[in-house]
């Protein structure tokens, strides 16, 4: 075995290419809407393009930022607070709006 022992957060674990483990982790995930090439930096530039696909906010729970879509059973839930905002949430957008929006490292 080759590679380099890291210790984080109480866990010892083995790395065999350390470069690519460093690279992997200073690139960040963001949200791009794809019709405009726009970076989706804030929840009001989210929910402009989704309400501009058809999707309408839903007010049921004060904790989350959920829209649906009159035409199916989707939900998109996101946390109230934007830096909660993760490639998780990223990807819900993305598989209900396929060809809108994107994730990207940037």
């Amino acid at each position: 075995m080759s590679g380099v022992w890291v210790f984080k957060n109480g866990v010892v674990r083995l790395v065999e290419n350390p470069a690519n483990e460093q690279s992997s982790t200073q690139r960040r995930k963001v949200l791009l809407h794809t019709p405009t090439n726009e970076v989706m930096s804030s929840y009001s530039a989210i929910e402009r393009r989704l309400v501009g696909l058809g999707w309408e906010r839903y007010y049921d729970d004060p904790d989350l930022l959920q829209f649906h879509k009159r035409s199916s059973v989707d939900l998109i839930s996101l946390p109230k607070d934007f830096r909660n905002f993760r490639s998780m949430h990223m990807y819900d957008i993305v598989v209900k709006n396929r060809d809108s929006f994107r994730v990207i490292d940037m």
